[in-house]
């Protein structure tokens, strides 16, 4: 976001959206985490799926990191895209639906589903943290041996259940050095 001002939540449920949650073969194989095909002019590693047609060609990167420029840069450098970078950077739900009148997805509901992702995980707080609207570290907690979802729900006072909403988790394992947030925040 800061780099090419592509808002951080769009990034992030675009790739969550896109990949499957890193579970389809794209992301798993080619780390393209945002089915971005080969187009004209490409001339990096190259993987073969079958998508709109049989067998189209898409990016392969080396790490998950350069999907994830790359994903800025095709938007930041293609025309389509321009009108983008006219909308304000928190305003996540215009991204969605420029992103699709802008034809990067054909399917009518993307801009739905991109909301609903936003929201569901509160990808919101990485734009308010890069515009600088929120940066309250008390919102979150860095895991350290020993800690569980149960012990931080008795510690922050918040539900087990609400504390895996939170953070997008699916299951109740932590690893050192994560990240979560412990208090939800009121969105406008």
């Amino acid at each position: 976001m800061r780099n090419y001002g592509v808002p951080a939540s769009i990034t992030l449920a675009q790739g969550i959206l896109e990949s499957a949650s890193g579970k389809g073969r794209l992301s798993m194989e080619a780390n393209n985490h945002f089915g971005i095909k080969c187009h004209t002019g490409w001339t990096g590693a190259k993987i073969y799926h079958d998508d709109d047609a049989s067998q189209e060609c898409f990016r392969k990167y080396k790490n998950s990191k350069y999907s994830f420029r790359d994903h800025s840069l095709f938007l930041k450098e293609r025309k389509r895209y321009s009108e983008l970078f006219k909308l304000q950077k928190d305003d996540y739900k215009a991204w969605a639906r420029g992103l699709r009148a802008a034809g990067y997805a054909t399917d009518r509901k993307y801009p739905e589903k991109l909301i609903s992702l936003i929201e569901r995980y509160q990808l919101y707080r990485f734009d308010d943290e890069v515009l600088g609207k929120t940066l309250d570290f008390n919102d979150r907690h860095i895991i350290m041996a020993g800690d569980t979802l149960y012990s931080l729900s008795k510690k922050y006072n918040i539900s087990i259940q609400t504390l895996k909403e939170l953070n997008g988790l699916e299951s109740n394992d932590l690893y050192v050095g994560q990240i979560l947030f412990v208090k939800p925040l009121p969105k406008d």
